[in-house]
Order: C-alpha cells, then sequence, then structure tokens
C-alpha cells in the first residue's frame, strides 16, 4: 500500500496504529511480530545489492551462461554479500534472536542458519582462495545467500500485499468517505474534518452525499444506497427514527443525522479491525508449519553433523565442512516459509470480496468436522423485519387501545426488531406514549416499567405462563407474540409477524446434502418455531428460549462428540456463539458480531454460510498441499544432500539442490494462486 493510501485510511478510518498494515508492513513467524519497515524498499535495494553477486558469483560452483569475472570481482562478491547480509537478512536474524531467546526455534530460526551459514563458509572460503592462495579451491555460497534472502523477502512481500488485497474492499468504502462533514452546532452549519466529529454530534448530509459515519436520522426522507457496504443492490428508504451507516450514498432527500459512532468506531471501522485482526491470528495449520520448521531446524543440525563427521574422515576437513554446508543452505525453507501465509493471504482477500470475514483461522481445520449447524431464527432465517398483525385485550379493565398504548409505550427505549416494528405502528397511529420510569430488560424475557407506581411486564409466552394463573389459548396467526402482565394479571397482548429470508430454504437444503443437521434455535413461542421450521423444512426446534438455554444445547451437542456451528444476528447469541465450535455472526457492526463470532457474514446473507464452507474446504487442502510440497523437498534433500546414498553412486550435488529449492518455491506459490470459493 502505498503512503497516500495508508493516509486516506488513517483520515477516515482512524483506526489504531497498532491495528494499521500502511508503510510499516508486518509479518508473522515463532509467535512473534516483526515490523519489517518499508518491506518493498527492502527488497529492492537488496537486489541491488544482490546483482554483482548474482552475474560474478557461481551457483553452487556452477558457472551459468549469463555469468562473468574480471580480477577482483572475488572482492566485489564479497563486498557487496556483507552488506546484504546485515541488510537484508536483519529481519531474519532478528526474528532468530527472539525464537532462541524463546527456546522456540522455528521458521526465522531455519532461515537464519541457511543465510548465516551460507556467509560464514564463503567469507572462509574467499580468505582461502584469495588471501591464502589455498592450492585446492574452496566453493563459496554467496549466489546462494544473495538467493535465499531475496527469495525469502519476496515471499513476505507478496504476502504482504495479499494482505493488503484482502482489504481492499474496505479500503474502497474508506475512499467514499468525504474529508468534511457537515456539523450543525447551534443553528449554525460548519464544516469539521470527519475524525474531529464526535458522538451525538448533529450532522447535515446532502443529496447525492456520502453519509459519513454510523447514526440515527433526526429529520428528513430519502433513498439511500447501501450496497457497496451491506450488498443489498436495491436503495432502501431511510427516515426518521432510522439508523444510517456511513460509507452509504444518500439519494435526492436531505437528512439530518445524529451521530452514534465516530469515525473510529463505526461500522467501517469494525469492519476494517476485522480483516486485519484475521491476518493476525494464527492458525493450528501455521503453527504445524513452525512445528515443521523447528523439526527441519534440529533435523538439519543432526544430517550436517554427521555429514561433517563422515565426510571429513573421507575427504578431510574441507570437503566436511562444504557437505555441512550444502545440508545447511538446503535446508532454508524457501517453500515452507511461504506455504501457509501465501494460502492465508489468498483466502482472506477471496473472503473479504464475497463478504467473508474469518477472524479466527482455527475455524479453518474446524469447519470440515461440522455435523451441527444451529441457527438463530429471527434476522438469520427470517428477515427481521416486523409488522405489527395483531393486538387485544385480555382484560375487562382495559380496552385495546390502551393495550397497544401499554405495549409501546414499555418498548420506547428498546432497539429490538420486534419493538421498532411496534414503535413504527404507534407512530402510523399517532399514539401518544406514555413517560414510564423504571425501564428495564429482562434478560430472555421481555421488558418492564412502571407507570402510576404500578408495574408493568411485556414478557414472551414461556414468561407469561410462569407469572399467570390462567393463560388463555389465544390465536396469534402463528405470529411472534408478546404479552402484557401486570401484578400477575394478563391484561393483552400483540403479534408481530416476520418474513423468511427468500434463499434460507436454500441453504437448509445445502446444509442438509453436506450431511449436516440443521437446528433451529428461538426465543420465540414453539407455534412460531413450528410454522417457519416446517416452510424450511427443519424437523429439530427449540423454542421459547433464554440466551443461557442456547449456549446449554450447544454444550449438551459437544459433549456428545459433535462439532457446532452456531449462526446468530447478534443480538441475544453472544453466549452459545462464543461457546460453539465455530460462531457466525450474521451482519458486521454490533458489538456482539467484533466479540464473539469467529466469521462475520458481513452481507446477512444465509447462502454465505456455505461460501464460507467450501472457502474453508478448498483453504485447508490448499494449505495441506503445500505444506508437502514445502516439507516433502527438505525430507528428500537432507539425507541426499548429507550424502546417505553416496555409497550406491547418488550424492546431491549443490546445484541440484538449488535447482529443486527453487522449483519447490514456485510450485507453492502457484498452488497458492489456483485457490478459489
Amino acid at each position: 500500500m502505498n503512503m497516500n493510501h495508508s493516509e486516506n485510511m488513517n483520515h477516515s478510518m482512524n483506526a489504531n496504529s497498532s491495528m494499521k498494515m500502511g508503510s510499516h508492513d508486518m509479518m508473522m513467524h515463532g509467535g512473534h511480530m516483526m515490523h519489517m519497515g518499508n518491506l518493498k524498499r527492502k527488497f529492492w535495494l537488496s537486489l541491488i545489492l544482490s546483482l554483482p553477486i548474482i552475474f560474478l558469483s557461481p551457483a553452487m560452483g556452477v558457472h551459468l551462461p549469463f555469468q562473468f569475472s574480471f580480477p577482483g570481482s572475488e572482492w566485489v562478491v564479497a563486498i557487496f554479500a556483507t552488506i546484504l547480509y546485515f541488510y537484508g537478512g536483519e529481519p531474519f536474524l532478528s526474528g532468530a534472536f527472539y525464537e532462541i531467546k524463546a527456546k522456540k526455534p522455528e521458521m526465522m530460526t531455519l532461515i537464519s542458519l541457511g543465510i548465516t551459514t551460507a556467509y560464514i563458509y564463503s567469507i572462509y572460503a574467499f580468505v582461502e582462495n584469495n588471501l591464502l592462495n589455498s592450492k585446492v579451491h574452496v566453493m563459496d555460497f554467496f549466489w546462494e545467500l544473495a538467493t535465499l534472502i531475496l527469495i525469502m523477502l519476496l515471499g513476505h512481500w507478496i504476502e504482504m500485499m495479499s494482505v493488503m488485497n484482502a482489504n481492499s474492499s474496505v479500503h474502497d468504502l474508506a475512499k467514499l468517505l468525504p474529508d468534511k462533514v457537515h456539523v450543525q452546532n447551534n443553528g449554525r452549519t460548519e464544516d469539521v474534518a470527519i475524525n474531529a466529529v464526535q458522538k451525538n454530534a448533529v450532522i447535515l448530509v446532502k443529496a447525492g452525499e456520502s453519509i459519513p459515519l454510523d447514526g440515527v436520522v433526526l429529520n428528513g426522507s430519502s433513498q439511500v444506497n447501501e450496497s457497496l457496504v451491506t450488498g443489498e443492490s436495491s436503495a432502501v428508504t431511510r427516515k426518521e427514527n432510522d439508523k444510517v451507516i456511513g460509507g452509504s450514498i444518500n439519494g435526492s432527500g436531505t437528512l439530518t443525522i445524529k451521530v452514534t459512532s465516530s469515525a473510529n468506531s463505526g461500522f467501517l471501522a469494525n469492519v476494517n479491525k476485522l480483516v486485519q485482526s484475521s491476518q493476525m491470528n494464527k492458525s493450528r495449520l501455521q503453527n504445524l508449519a513452525d512445528r515443521v520448521s523447528s523439526w527441519l531446524f534440529y533435523a538439519a543440525l543432526v544430517f550436517g553433523i554427521i555429514a561433517l563427521i563422515v565426510w571429513t574422515s573421507l575427504r578431510g576437513i574441507s570437503g566436511g565442512l562444504e557437505r555441512m554446508v550444502t545440508v545447511l543452505v538446503i535446508a532454508c525453507p524457501h517453500a515452507l516459509g511461504l506455504a501457509i501465509p501465501l494460502v492465508n493471504a489468498k483466502s482472506t482477500s477471496i473472503g473479504a470480496k464475497n463478504g467473508l470475514l474469518i477472524r479466527n483461522r482455527n475455524v479453518i481445520s474446524v469447519s470440515s468436522k461440522i455435523n451441527y449447524l444451529l441457527l438463530d431464527k429471527t434476522g438469520t432465517l427470517t428477515e427481521g423485519k416486523f409488522q405489527v398483525r395483531k393486538y387485544d385485550s385480555l382484560n375487562k379493565a382495559y380496552d385495546s387501545a390502551e393495550i397497544i398504548k401499554l405495549i409501546a409505550s414499555l418498548e420506547q427505549d428498546s432497539n429490538h426488531p420486534i419493538a421498532q416494528s411496534i414503535l413504527q405502528f404507534a407512530k402510523e397511529k399517532n399514539i401518544e406514549l406514555y413517560p414510564l420510569s423504571n425501564s428495564k430488560t429482562l434478560d430472555g424475557k421481555g421488558v418492564s416499567g412502571t407507570l402510576n407506581g404500578k408495574e408493568y411486564q411485556l414478557v414472551n409466552e414461556k414468561a407469561a405462563r410462569s407469572l399467570v394463573s390462567h393463560f388463555p389459548e389465544i390465536d396469534a396467526l402463528n405470529y411472534t407474540s408478546s404479552y402484557l402482565v401486570a401484578e400477575n394479571e394478563l391484561l393483552g397482548y400483540v403479534a408481530v409477524g416476520d418474513e423468511i429470508k427468500k434463499n434460507a430454504a436454500a441453504l437448509i437444503k445445502q446444509i442438509k446434502d453436506l450431511n449436516i443437521t440443521p437446528v433451529m434455535l428461538t426465543g420465540d413461542n414453539e407455534k412460531v418455531a413450528q410454522s417457519i421450521a416446517q416452510k424450511l423444512k427443519i424437523s429439530e426446534v427449540h423454542s421459547g428460549l433464554m440466551p443461557a438455554d442456547k449456549q446449554k444445547i450447544v454444550a449438551h451437542l459437544q459433549e456428545k462428540g459433535n462439532k457446532v456451528m452456531m449462526v446468530g444476528d447478534g443480538i441475544n447469541d453472544a453466549p452459545s456463539l462464543a461457546k460453539a465450535d465455530i460462531g457466525v455472526a450474521i451482519g458486521a457492526g454490533t458489538d456482539v458480531a467484533v466479540d464473539s463470532a469467529d466469521v462475520v457474514l458481513v452481507n446477512s446473507e444465509p447462502l454465505d454460510i456455505i461460501s464460507f464452507l467450501n472457502l474453508a474446504q478448498h483453504t485447508q487442502r490448499k494449505t495441506i498441499e503445500n505444506l508437502w510440497w514445502g516439507a516433502g523437498y527438505n525430507i528428500i534433500a537432507l539425507p541426499l544432500a548429507a550424502g546417505i546414498l553416496a555409497p550406491w553412486g547418488i550424492l546431491l550435488s549443490p546445484a541440484v539442490g538449488a535447482i529443486l529449492m527453487s522449483l519447490s518455491t514456485v510450485i507453492v506459490a502457484i498452488n497458492a494462486e489456483t485457490l478459489k470459493i
């Protein structure tokens, strides 16, 4: 990413500096974070330093067609190699220091072993050949040193560019945010930098302008295009009391908006943090690569020492050292170092472009074992867009108009979709709400409030039955019903209807085709739950649930040895999302989605669950393939380089080792790029 783009992100997103990936690129190995500085600049300068070495020094003793020499060229090679070792090799040497300090030699230690061995032995060869005028020419490894450093730097630069591409959808959204915001203050309107706008500020968005920040409409009405943010293709109407999302495009109307999230905590900022944190999260497979690197480090030392001892006895110390160095240089994990990062970067990029934000990479390896899919009903299988279908009094002391007035008054402080639908209905009917006191939320049950010293509760059917002695049969047309209770008497009810999402049935069918059992969980009553389940052909349903109940169902299935994926809208699903083997949040931008879910479906599209499972399956397969390509080269090359088959006339020459090393790296890179959803 160039600096201008980084600055644009900084002004528009105001993300934490620790989370940003701009000019200070990062790479993770061995459990620590290395600040690479400008990796692009480091690579290009290292390439310049490498060119004299590549053209003047033989490749593992073999003179290539484009190479040449002149009197004193050996000095040029030695000087440039020394600068390259300390400058280009610095990230790997620093990483090795921290790994060894932590007593966990892994990828960086293995790379450092290769480049340090190549450098020190080559300096020894230079001294022997040019200063001591040894009668026996000692082969140097300057060419290998240069190519080792270059390939590893290039690989990590490519990885960082892939990471940046994974953020491209978020970056495109950031570009939509204006530099200035029209802020209203004491009757005046002034333009203020977006980062200076605080929560609760009142802003004006004119026709055709971008909505700069998340907020609630105070005045005005307009068609708003949210497609670049939510994936919804058609414009939506936004009017008084409706929420708007920063980054969406205002239509022909003018909106006065109260800001609910500042630039660093709104929808786009949360999505940005999710994408970036997914890059920081090391998967079990990445940890496996580090463990493999650790094994290879020790294997290289063992084979190298054995080769030194055996070949010294056969060809003297010079022959023993050369063979040991060949082993250690060949062990440098070009392909293994790129095997998983390139797949992860490609996977994250594909996911981001398809509205899939994978926060926890561990779920990639778990996804293939999932055999239960638990789905919250409201907002996941249904649209979450409710309308009042029916309401009535169940007590002679109250008429139906008073019942709906009390119910709406109890809901006036709630943001729940059902509450909002009731409030919208009250507004359309010009119902004036009561000013209730002691309003509070009853966890998993409903809400309560006090009017004229009398406490009223609006609760679900299960809670209502526990509060009253007599509960009559009510024809609520299989809609979601809430019941008004006061002093253990049932006063009335309201029935609110929701619509099934258009792709929900297709999701259930495809889930069954994958031999995964779908289960619907809901706090709604049994009639509503069964009605939705029958339409979607879901046979296992749990209704009347509180948040803790959902979590218990997840735990119960896990205790039986099942792997569980839980999908919810992030309202009452936090405990079960966190408990499940894979927690999937429908929609990004809520605190619960950020804090509890492993995967976020930005577009709130049910079929994206299938897309995630497919992406996870393909990512895992590519990762395993790359691990075999990367580690397989070392498994074969190390013993051959050490001379284990020398008695039968088979000895891996340094030149052939270099070719195999390069070939495995190319295969790993190509294999990662072929990943598709």
